[in-house]
């Protein structure tokens, strides 16, 4: 069903922002029986995971990790706690078995037994891998797939290179930091991904380069169906995009193409299927991105939750869900990543406005 995108017949919801502006809800557009509010407020966040009953949240410029609880099955926010501090740019967050997993720019660290210890956080356990220091793309987004193993990204350290081995890959390792192996490669830069429910497999987003025009290439929403499969960059780029610089004498036939292609220089970060019954039937299964925008656009573009539906696998639909933190060239937030609390809801993260709203569904 192709959704029709109307304004909220609501009260205006009207807060301060952390650097002085007015986040003004009633700019959000979103299809009929949608609201969305202000859940909670948390500077520059990021990355989202869910505990028991707790939210956690990572940053980049603040190099901080947040806890909230959840209140009234997750429709509330308790008090914000500042778990950790001076980290450099703790973007990822993962929760297994009581504890926090966080990422920084070259270690994994994990707090154990952290629900019990929320005002008293013990020292971290530094994981026995290392990574690459290179800041350019190395802010890490983390989660445990169904195969108990975790999940992190190196992101290639330039807009376009062929750096090699562990760059523009996603890797993969045990709770532990033992067993690192490389699980796919040709990823330019992947800030959000999930696992389809029903069949277990990894899906992702990937950023396309800059400076090849307003409208090439498109950022990507991929299908890893095993390990081991190349996804093209720095040669192809979409799916039959050869790079001018490094894509001479490459067939883009030989890279595993994107299952959908994405608007151009959107900033597709977080990715989420839907698991949740509060939504309408047909949005179970389907994939809501989070779209930070674009940066060098000569018109932006991005600054949205987007929806590909997937009800025809061969032909998947991509369209705008919640559009409105953008206007002309006026920027109120920034999507980041996305989860689904207990009861159904989205709640969505905002590294600009340094909040996280709450979309619900009331037919």
């Amino acid at each position: 069903m192709r959704l029709v995108i109307a304004t909220l017949l609501a009260i205006t919801l009207v807060a301060t922002t952390a650097c002085g502006a007015e986040l003004d809800l009633g700019r959000i557009k979103l299809p009929p029986g949608y609201a969305i509010e202000l859940w909670a407020r948390a500077p520059n966040a990021r990355q989202m995971a869910l505990g028991e009953s707790t939210l956690f949240i990572g940053s980049r410029r603040e190099g901080r990790v947040y806890a909230l609880e959840l209140e009234d099955g997750g429709r509330r926010a308790g008090k914000l706690r500042v778990l950790a501090s001076g980290l450099r740019q703790p973007n990822g967050v993962a929760f297994k078995d009581g504890a926090l997993y966080v990422a920084e720019i070259a270690r994994i660290i994990r707090f154990d037994a952290i629900e019990s210890r929320l005002d008293d956080p013990p020292p971290p356990v530094v994981l026995p891998v290392r990574l690459p220091a290179e800041e350019h793309h190395g802010w890490k987004y983390i989660a445990f797939g169904p195969d108990g193993r975790l999940y992190a990204p190196v992101g290639a350290p330039c807009n376009i290179c062929d750096p090699g081995d562990p760059y523009a890959a996603i890797l993969r390792l045990n709770p532990d930091g033992s067993g690192l192996e490389i699980f796919a490669r040709g990823v330019r830069n992947t800030v959000g991904f999930d696992w389809q429910p029903g069949t277990g497999v990894f899906w992702f987003t990937d950023n396309g380069r800059d400076w090849l025009g307003d409208d090439r290439p498109p950022d990507e929403l991929n299908r890893a169906e095993r390990a081991g499969l190349h996804f093209g960059y720095p040669y192809c780029h979409g799916r039959n995009i050869r790079d001018p610089g490094f894509g001479q004498g490459r067939d883009c036939a030989q890279f595993t193409p994107p299952v959908r292609e994405l608007g151009p220089h959107v900033a597709a970060l977080g990715m989420k299927f839907y698991r949740g019954r509060q939504f309408p039937a047909d949005c179970r299964g389907d994939v809501f991105i989070a779209e930070h925008g674009s940066w060098n656009r000569s018109t932006p573009i991005g600054y949205r939750i987007t929806r590909v539906s997937l009800r025809d696998p061969a032909a998947p639909t991509y369209e705008v869900f919640a559009e409105g933190w953008l206007n002309g060239r006026l920027v109120m937030g920034r999507p980041v990543d996305l989860v689904e609390a207990p009861d159904g809801a989205l709640l969505i993260s905002d590294d600009h406005a340094g909040a996280i709203y709450r979309i619900s569904y009331r037919p």
